[in-house]
């Protein structure tokens, strides 16, 4: 993956009240510009994709800003291993993991082939990145993608929805110009995925998220490929434009209030018993933790 900026880039660092022109690596580095409410980081984002016009903005909520030596760091958590862990315990679970992940594959394959009147039973049978997509966003088992979303209030939701502290994230990514279900920019090393148009209609939680992945490209396929890449490059922090900071407590008001987590996660959902299937059915073949 290329990082992000070969043209100049605009964000917002330090106590600026507008943006500036910056590069990725300071972007990483430095601490998240803080905002007060929901309207003022909307005005910040409007200024940023005024002033980026190459790129498409997404976004990404988290609860923690998770760093190493190069700074903000947004990896796959198929790749994400504890920081003392040594090359050859990466390794090792790193291939676990997508021994995991090809038995899941593997059972969402033939559970549609044996429903062949299904709607989109073809685009999950025949393509991977489809299967990787329903695979990581109902949380299945660890995928080579990152979740984002094309929606500001979805993504800020997610990063209070499993937290109560009174500090929350929001990363800002570029990617190039988007056009149809996968966009794949041969150049840049990626692959942005628009899950409503790759998901069936009967996986309701990717609709309504507003959801998009992220993927490397080509593939990260096997373990033996996966040897191609230095770990620091499967990082999603190489596409940060911006990052901010917000308090959840009195980040929300009556015109924009946060999005609730039984909207984010519906309760019915005809495709989420079938996820639970593949998870256990892919934990059973590869018991080990992971």
């Amino acid at each position: 993956m290329m990082t992000v900026g070969q043209r100049p880039l605009w964000s917002f660092i330090g106590g600026e009240t507008r943006a500036v022109k910056v590069d990725n690596s300071t972007i990483r580095k430095e601490p998240p510009y803080d905002v007060g409410f929901y309207k003022e980081l909307a005005q910040k984002i409007a200024e940023l994709q005024f002033r980026n016009p190459s790129y498409v903005l997404l976004f990404r909520g988290q609860g923690t800003d998770y760093r190493d030596e190069k700074g903000s760091m947004l990896r796959p958590n198929i790749f994400r291993t504890p920081a003392q862990e040594q090359p050859g315990q990466h390794n090792e679970r790193v291939s676990r993991r997508l021994k995991r992940l090809k038995a899941a594959e593997d059972f969402l394959v033939k559970h549609y082939r044996m429903e062949v009147d299904r709607l989109g039973n073809t685009f999950v049978t025949r393509y991977q990145i489809v299967r990787w997509s329903i695979i990581q966003h109902y949380e299945i088992c660890r995928t080579p993608l990152l979740d984002v979303s094309h929606s500001l209030r979805i993504s800020t939701s997610f990063a209070v929805a499993n937290d109560d502290s009174d500090k929350a994230y929001l990363f800002v990514l570029a990617v190039p110009h988007i056009s149809g279900a996968v966009t794949v920019c041969a150049e840049e090393g990626l692959q942005t995925v628009r899950l409503a148009s790759v998901c069936p209609p009967s996986a309701i939680r990717p609709h309504l998220q507003e959801g998009y992945l992220l993927g490397e490209y080509p593939e990260i396929e096997n373990f033996d490929q996966k040897h191609h890449y230095r770990v620091a490059e499967v990082d999603f922090g190489k596409r940060l434009v911006a990052k901010f900071s917000f308090n959840p407590q009195t980040f929300w008001d009556s015109d924009f209030p946060r999005v609730p987590s039984s909207a984010l996660y519906p309760a019915v959902d005809p495709l989420l018993g079938f996820a639970e299937q593949i998870k256990a059915h892919a934990q059973s073949l590869h018991p080990s933790r992971v």
